[in-house]
């Protein structure tokens, strides 16, 4: 009785994979040849390499920032194979005020950055999609000459700081909060937004402000979550701004910038009482006390993207599809 059971059910794991297979042959476009043994191999393989591209630096930083002294003294620098692990290296930092301030300094201006950028992109955009808007084909001339066309760097610097942005926090936000290429990307999906539904809402009394609200925004959430993440990912490893802008300030600095001098001074972090290391040296190597605040770097954006991947995924498809 067992034996006719075991079989009666590995006779219906057969046909239910038969049948799931013959499904995804009709669902196949007429067009798309059924892949072969070398077309799957060669895209494992393909998937294998990205994946260990991306994934083996992750490893080896990681794992360096969580290396004794002697360990990394062992490997000659990157440790690759565990081999003495300790913590230290992070309850430095964390004890470190200079980490942990520009930690906040990075993610205020994450925030606030992020969000005057959208909201002009967003609002830029809109206005320029509408075809019958004052003056949106002149603006948006004016708007790609300045994608190829620039003052350059000192007219720049010279702008900001007559502004009186010498020092000030929004030196690091305004003169880098707008992207014409991320503008022209929201115009061309609010262009392809349903006719229709502006009209229909049009007849309902919604004027622009709501129509870009109600109806714009929650049908590109796609190209707006993927705007959004290009802008607070540029915030989070932007450094250049403090060095033009307030090199001297170390409680005004982020978390990149902070880093960036730590490596350059290779003998301790910048500000910290800590400096030099002294007597924590034979406690912890400097090159894991960096690897440390590399992976404090990358925290936020591994905790966020998730969020934002599906998102990611669907912006891309959109663009590439025809049709």
């Amino acid at each position: 009785m067992t034996d006719t059971l075991t079989i009666g059910s590995r006779r219906a794991k057969r046909d239910a994979t038969a049948e799931s297979r013959r499904r995804a042959r009709a669902a196949r476009p007429p067009w798309e040849e059924p892949p072969t043994a070398v077309g799957q191999t060669a895209k494992g393989l393909t998937i294998g390499g990205m994946l260990a591209i991306v994934l083996i630096p992750l490893w080896i930083i990681t794992l360096t920032s969580f290396s004794t002294p002697g360990a990394v003294n062992r490997a000659g620098g990157l440790v690759i194979w565990p081999d003495g692990l300790s913590i230290e290296a992070y309850r430095q930092m964390l004890r470190d005020s200079t980490v942990l301030t520009a930690l906040l300094v990075s993610l205020g201006i994450t925030v606030v950055g992020t969000a005057i950028s959208m909201a002009v992109s967003v609002l830029c955009a809109y206005g320029l999609s509408r075809p019958r808007s004052l003056g949106h084909r002149f603006l948006l001339i004016l708007l790609i000459i300045t994608m190829f066309v620039s003052g350059g760097l000192i007219p720049s610097f010279l702008v900001v700081t007559e502004l009186g942005g010498y020092g000030q926090w929004w030196a690091l936000i305004l003169p880098s909060a707008v992207s014409v290429f991320n503008i022209l990307v929201l115009r061309a999906f609010y262009q392809g937004t349903s006719a229709e539904l502006i009209d229909a809402a049009r007849m309902d009394g919604a004027g622009d402000w709501r129509i870009l609200w109600s109806v714009v925004l929650p049908t590109s959430r796609a190209v707006t979550a993927v705007t959004a993440l290009f802008y607070a990912v540029g915030y989070w490893n932007s450094f250049f701004n403090v060095m033009l802008y307030m090199p001297t300030d170390s409680q005004k600095w982020p978390l990149q910038y902070v880093l960036l001098t730590y490596v350059n001074r290779g003998n301790g972090m910048p500000g910290s009482v800590n400096a030099g290391f002294g007597s924590t040296q034979a406690q912890t190597a400097p090159l894991s006390l960096q690897m440390a605040v590399v992976v404090l770097t990358l925290i936020p954006l591994v905790i966020v993207y998730p969020f934002v991947q599906k998102h990611l995924r669907t912006g891309v498809l959109t663009g590439a599809i025809k049709g």
